[in-house]
């Protein structure tokens, strides 16, 4: 009897590893990886047909993911028992028949660690919003700077404390640049206090896109998505403030030799190695600037996030597809 109940569990295994969809390669430049990312792991599909995902982030209250799909407005979950579902449509632009752009969903997404509250990178209406999932209401938490309307708040971390960091490129605007609604002569990283005071970090970077905090909260890494394929490194004060800007890693060699994708999202494991969207893929970096490997789905990539019970899931929002990777690394705050 119990050598029928080993065949059956062996054949009911194969059949789930015949139907898991796989997609892509995962490169190693230095054995390091090896330590992060299992020899054996793939890169799992568990959804597919978006226009373009975006903003994956784990609800641990609960035991899901959350992400976007901008273009069609729409905020999706994600969980291994229930598959893919609705969370919130419309997730941005909701108001009128005049959208800022074609970009009217919400990009970034962070939960608040002072209250769990979601805080959406709201692209359609130009705001950095929190979402009280009581009752299913935005608040606005800034959508101006010096008096004039952001551009399209992108991306967004937050500290233990609450102080926010996000980025605020035009990726939102009809034209971008040559939006005439377009209110800032720069595309900016913020950093937003508790009490509501903003203040620019830099205004130096063309396209600022993923941000992430290092595990003691004392590096900020912010990426540049435009032509100069970099990824920043600032330094944060005690009181939140941001400086000291300088490149962390360049790129511009992997996209010279043809390695397509720009510096995008971003996620960050408890021992600092970053794992930052950019040419060829998800790019696995270790604390020093060591490129140790690449997670290439084959397909534009825009974000990622450590997630499961254990926080030791890479998700992978990339074009079309929501993938997984298994790993050895865990995600800070599991």
């Amino acid at each position: 009897m119990k050598s029928i109940l080993i065949y059956l569990i062996v054949f009911c295994t194969a059949i789930v590893a015949q139907d898991m969809k796989t997609i892509g390669l995962i490169h190693r430049e230095d054995s390091a990886v090896n330590i992060l990312i299992p020899e054996d792991a793939v890169i799992e599909v568990l959804a597919e047909g978006f226009d373009w995902s975006e903003g994956p982030v784990w609800i641990q209250d609960g035991g899901y993911l959350l992400f976007n799909d901008i273009p069609p407005n729409t905020l999706y979950k994600w969980n291994e028992s229930d598959g893919l579902s609705v969370f919130l449509r419309p997730a941005g632009y909701a108001i009128g028949d005049n959208p800022p752009g074609r970009e009217v969903g919400c990009n970034g997404l962070f939960v608040n660690p002072t209250n769990g509250q979601l805080v959406l990178c709201d692209h359609g209406n130009r705001c950095l919003a929190q979402l009280n999932q009581q009752n299913w209401i935005k608040t606005v938490l800034i959508d101006k700077f010096d008096g004039r309307r952001l551009n399209s708040p992108n991306d967004v971390v937050i500290r233990s404390d609450g102080h926010i960091y996000f980025t605020d490129p035009p990726y939102g605007l009809l034209g971008q640049e040559n939006n005439p609604a377009k209110e800032l002569d720069f595309n900016g990283v913020f950093h937003l206090s508790p009490d509501s005071a903003i203040e620019l970090i830099t205004k130096e970077l063309p396209r600022p896109n993923g941000i992430i905090l290092s595990p003691d909260e004392k590096k900020l890494y912010v990426a540049n998505s435009a032509s100069n394929a970099i990824w920043m490194v600032f330094d944060v004060e005690e009181n939140g403030s941001a400086s000291n800007g300088r490149i962390f890693f360049d790129a511009n060699s992997l996209r010279a030799a043809g390695k397509r994708g720009g510096c995008d999202g971003m996620t960050i494991d408890t021992k600092g190695n970053l794992y930052a969207t950019g040419p060829g893929g998800v790019l696995i970096l270790s604390p020093d600037a060591k490129l140790l490997g690449t997670i290439e789905t084959g397909a534009a990539t825009s974000n990622c996030c450590f997630g499961g019970d254990n926080g030791d899931e890479l998700y992978i929002t990339s074009d079309m597809y929501l993938c997984r990777v298994k790993t050895l690394a865990q995600g800070i705050g599991f």
